[in-house]
C-alpha cells in the first residue's frame, strides 16, 4: 500500500503528459494543412515534437525542413518544406527496414 500512490501518481503524470508528446498525423489533422502556411500554424496543428532535419540558405531564400515522426509507427516520417517561412510542400518518407539473421 506504501507504493501505490508514487505509483499511482506516475501513472497520472504519464498519462497527462503522453497526447501532447505525440504527433498528431491523422486524416483530421493533415486534412488542416495549407501549401503556404507559416512554421507556427503547422506546429499549432501538427504539435511541438518534430526535429529540425535541414536549415539552409540558398541564394536569397532561407530553407528550412521540419520533420515529424508518426507515433507509432516509427517507420513514418514526414517532411515539412519552408522557403522564407511559408510552407512549400511536405512529403512522407517511410524508413526501410531490415531483417538481420544471426546464425
Amino acid at each position: 500500500m506504501k507504493h501505490l500512490f508514487p505509483a499511482l501518481l506516475l501513472i497520472a503524470v504519464f498519462a497527462a503528459c503522453s497526447p501532447a508528446m505525440l504527433s498528431r498525423m491523422n486524416a483530421k489533422s493533415m486534412s488542416q494543412l495549407e501549401l503556404g502556411m507559416s512554421k507556427q500554424q503547422l506546429i499549432e496543428v501538427l504539435g511541438n515534437y518534430y526535429t529540425i532535419s535541414e536549415k539552409r540558405m540558398q541564394g536569397e531564400d532561407e530553407i528550412e525542413v521540419l520533420s515529424y515522426r508518426n507515433y507509432p509507427y516509427e517507420d513514418e516520417i514526414y517532411q515539412f518544406v519552408f522557403v522564407n517561412k511559408s510552407l512549400i510542400e511536405w512529403h512522407r518518407e517511410l524508413v526501410p527496414t531490415y531483417d538481420v539473421k544471426v546464425d
